[in-house]
């Protein structure tokens, strides 16, 4: 029996805000446990929330860019549950009078595009966080985070395999970066996800039993952990078994899920319009200037570098996934003119030292886009050769010293003189008879053995393109 996927995201992104959502408590990372909290966030007897105004405008920002339509009246509604982390009893969120609503975005996996639909955008405030005590059985709680300002981003449930889930995932977390709403640090859990999937025989319009994997904060743990699912609850049905309806934790060192609780019907959260909040009412004017102020997107970035500036479909998604290498790139681009060549560079160079180097991002990145673009103009000019050229790169990084100084003080600069090259040739060759015999007998794949040999005794600094020619020119004779 073949085995349909469907799987619907819940993503949380937190708001790029000075202070929380109904307070004016900093939302500040990394502060000492407790101590961003006030009254109002504690949710004491007597207090009463005032709404941040930039959280409307980021959820009416990521509206228009996600295709939704914004409610020109929408609500906030108490969700009522207990739980350690939640001091005032309830959160406040939107429930049936959401900002935004009908969306969709666009995306791509193995060539083929599809759309995925937005069924709905709120807003929330977040809860605060539990650190358990590995030594012993206590839990502590932090609530630091309680009140952050949250949108949460609900998917239909038009995913159909774990990589689209993590493609989907990608697109908005570009998106709300793009917009920067949101810095996207997965890692202190301002941008997650959770993840609902079910199987269904291929042809039935009847959804399976779903299982709900809670708070993934990695592309690949979410891509992971549905294929994980996707294995398990196949065998099941295969079997004979009937899929539970779960909570589950994706365990990244075993590589499985686990069941962190049972849920076999929905909660009763006893949602109730919000009694110290007024209803949030939104006019065409409001919705323009925040149309206005929107940036260019990854979508139509992605369709500007192919036409413009002629990079390959590949080049350009994998240059535009992250707003900040999209802004060095156009930095650099600023500087030096051929995009083709520097993108090729900062996806082959550059991207070398990010990925071989821990905690460093493009935005630490120690060589300027600026210098970066000095250096391609010195290659273009013929000021340094290719090779010479990544060697200068490492020292850039190293050093922080700017292309021109390292040159200067190492004495880099690429030999163009055609008279001394050409009695280098004449040397290789002569020392290289049988070699040039091969090559007269049309091994001329050789031909990158004598350029090799000449940079070799020039330290790299002889032109290759003249080392080349008169390489050719010797050889016809």
């Amino acid at each position: 029996m073949e085995f349909e996927t469907v799987i619907g995201l819940e993503i949380h992104a937190q708001m790029k805000t000075n202070s929380k959502i109904f307070c004016s408590c900093t939302t500040e990372f990394g502060n000492p446990p407790n101590s961003n909290t006030c009254p109002i966030c504690l949710g004491m007897p007597g207090v009463l929330p005032v709404l941040n105004k930039e959280v409307v405008d980021s959820a009416i920002a990521l509206g228009l860019a996600t295709n939704c339509t914004i409610s020109k009246w929408n609500q906030f509604a108490r969700k009522n549950y207990f739980y350690p982390d939640l001091p005032k009893g309830y959160q406040i969120s939107q429930f049936d009078l959401p900002i935004c609503e009908h969306g969709h975005i666009n995306v791509t996996t193995g060539g083929k595009e599809s759309r995925i639909g937005i069924t709905r955008i709120h807003m929330e405030e977040d809860a605060g966080k539990l650190i358990h005590d590995d030594r012993e059985p206590k839990s502590y709680v932090d609530l630091n985070r309680t009140g952050t300002p949250l949108l949460e981003i609900v998917s239909e449930p038009d995913i159909r395999s774990p990589e689209e889930a993590a493609n989907y995932l990608r697109k908005l977390h570009a998106v709300v970066t793009y917009l920067d709403i949101c810095n996207g640090n997965m890692q202190e859990g301002s941008f997650r996800c959770d993840a609902n999937i079910s199987l269904r025989p291929v042809g039935q319009k009847e959804l399976g039993t779903r299982t709900e994997l809670k708070n993934m904060n990695s592309f690949r743990n979410v891509q992971k952990a549905l294929e994980y699912e996707v294995r398990r609850q196949r065998d099941m049905l295969l079997d004979g078994e009937d899929v539970l309806q779960q909570t589950l934790l994706w365990d990244p060192d075993k590589q499985k899920t686990n069941a962190m609780r049972g849920k076999e019907e929905a909660h009763d959260y006893r949602y109730f319009p919000d009694p110290d909040l007024v209803p949030v009412v939104i006019d065409d004017e409001w919705i323009s200037r925040v149309q206005e102020g929107l940036p260019e997107l990854p979508e139509a970035k992605l369709d500007r570098f192919i036409s413009d500036l002629g990079l390959g479909g590949e080049e350009a998604t994998i240059l535009t996934s992250e707003r900040a290498l999209a802004d060095y790139f156009e930095a650099a681009l600023a500087q030096y003119g051929n995009g083709k060549k520097l993108g090729n560079w900062i996806l082959t160079e550059v991207m070398r030292v990010l990925n071989s180097t821990d905690g460093m991002d493009i935005s630490t990145f120690p060589v300027s886009p600026e210098d970066l673009g000095k250096l391609m103009a010195m290659i273009d000019k013929g000021t340094i050769s290719g090779k010479i050229a990544k060697t200068v790169f490492d020292e850039m990084i190293t050093s922080g010293k700017d292309a021109g100084t390292i040159v200067a003080e190492k004495n880099l600069v690429q030999n163009s003189d055609e008279g001394e090259i050409l009695q280098m040739v004449q040397d290789i060759l002569k020392a290289n008879p049988e070699q040039v015999s091969d090559f007269k007998g049309g091994k001329t794949k050789l031909m990158g053995f004598f350029v090799g040999q000449l940079m070799k005794a020039s330290k790299g600094k002889a032109n290759p393109q003249m080392a080349n020619k008169l390489f050719s020119q010797e050889l016809g004779k």
